[in-house]
């Protein structure tokens, strides 16, 4: 007769590691926040109004940054938008606080970026059209004369930036994103993650060789396979480097709804998990105030930080005794406001007790028209339905755990 081989036994085996161990990474200041070096993965998002639209920015700056959004960029396409920020900073400074603020500068920004440098904590860079290479129409092949002649005139337009952001003590994102490759990376390395990869490695060198190491990098695409195969070969060749930069993670044009926020998750919370990636923005086509429980959701989910309440229901079946999904909204308005709790609730007990062994406090179906309340494994009283909810605030009143919202 046939028999399988006994498994090893699961005392003797070590136990498995269900913490993510994120890579080491150096720390980077952005105002008062800190962006690696072993700091919480820090929230990003960008206002919309136009950087010339003083009080509109100051409202957007401060609206995102009330719920949670720990760095603001804004865009500076003109030497006027960047004197604006001035006042933008001092009205912030006046009537609300100081706010950690990333410039954008694309398109030969050298003048622009060195004015905004002046008045934000971040200045973020596309390596793809800070030098813009004007394409031309009939050419087959970059002769190595003509990449290096290239890289001179980055090289010249970069320094006097790097050399500001370095005496201030402020920090440079170098942000490439797959859909604006410069032509002659896009003919050396082709449409691909080997080219964005380089395409910052030689903006990294460019700095390095000027001593500044307040970067850091972002390689985005909107193609969650390409995202993900960058970052990965980012980290592999800043290992083989020496390099310890910080990673600023997004997918780029994710889009809006329920998709956008999907195609987020799959390629920041991937990352995450295998400890990449130290900053984050989800880009949705919505309000920017929309992306920030993205976010926080994504690290929760994550364990990497705990913003809000943890619900762990079951997805109902035959078994459940009462209406899940209503409970499940009743407990969810009632507590939403308990940062850092574990909440389960759970339709019946033959699952209830074991699926929420994790959680602080547990609402149990036990037999109809009564609720079972747990505190974690042990059971607490059994109520009547209709009061479960009011119960479960006392129990946790009763623990001294609850905060009137």
């Amino acid at each position: 007769m046939q028999t399988l081989e006994s498994p090893q036994s699961s005392t003797s085996a070590a136990p498995l590691d269900t913490v993510i161990h994120r890579r080491k990474t150096r720390p980077v200041p952005v105002g008062d926040i800190t962006i690696g070096g072993g700091y919480p993965v820090v929230v990003q998002s960008m206002i919309n109004e136009d950087t010339l639209d003083i009080s509109g920015s100051v409202a957007g700056i401060r609206r995102l940054h009330e719920i949670g959004c720990e760095i603001v960029r804004v865009t500076v396409p003109s030497m006027a938008h960047a004197k604006a920020l001035a006042e933008i900073k001092t009205q912030l400074a006046r009537t609300y606080r100081p706010v950690p603020l990333v410039a954008d500068v694309h398109h030969n920004g050298m003048k622009i970026a060195l004015e905004v440098a002046k008045h934000v904590d971040k200045v973020r860079i596309n390596p793809g059209l800070y030098v813009f290479e004007k394409p031309k129409t009939n050419r087959t092949e970059y002769s190595e004369s003509e990449f290096q002649e290239i890289g001179d005139k980055i090289r010249e337009t970069l320094e006097p930036l790097v050399i500001s952001l370095r005496e201030q003590g402020k920090a440079m994102r170098i942000g490439v994103n797959h859909g604006s490759l410069a032509e002659r990376m896009l003919f050396t390395y082709g449409d691909t993650p080997e080219g964005m990869v380089e395409s910052a490695l030689e903006f990294l060198r460019i700095c390095e060789s000027l001593d500044f190491r307040n970067l850091v990098i972002s390689l985005k695409a909107s193609r969650v396979p390409v995202m993900l195969a960058a970052y990965r070969l980012m980290v592999k060749r800043m290992d083989e480097l020496g390099m310890d930069y910080p990673l600023h993670l997004g997918v780029t044009e994710a889009g809006d709804g329920e998709y956008g926020r999907i195609k987020s998750t799959a390629g920041i919370g991937t990352l995450l998990a295998e400890g990449i990636g130290d900053t984050i923005r989800v880009s949705l086509t919505e309000a920017p105030e929309k992306e920030i429980p993205v976010c926080y959701s994504i690290l929760q989910a994550l364990g990497l930080r705990k913003t809000m309440v943890e619900y762990v229901a079951c997805p109902s079946c035959g078994r459940t005794l009462f209406n899940l999904e209503e409970v499940l909204h009743k407990v969810r308005e009632a507590t939403k406001h308990l940062t850092g709790l574990d909440i389960a609730v759970m339709g019946c007990i033959v699952n209830g007790p074991g699926e929420m062994a994790d959680a602080d406090y547990g609402y149990v179906g036990k037999q109809p028209g009564y609720i079972s309340l747990y505190r974690g494994r042990e059971e607490i009283k059994r109520v009547p339905e209709d009061q479960g909810v009011a119960e479960l605030i006392n129990l946790i009143k009763a623990d001294g755990r609850w905060v009137e919202p």
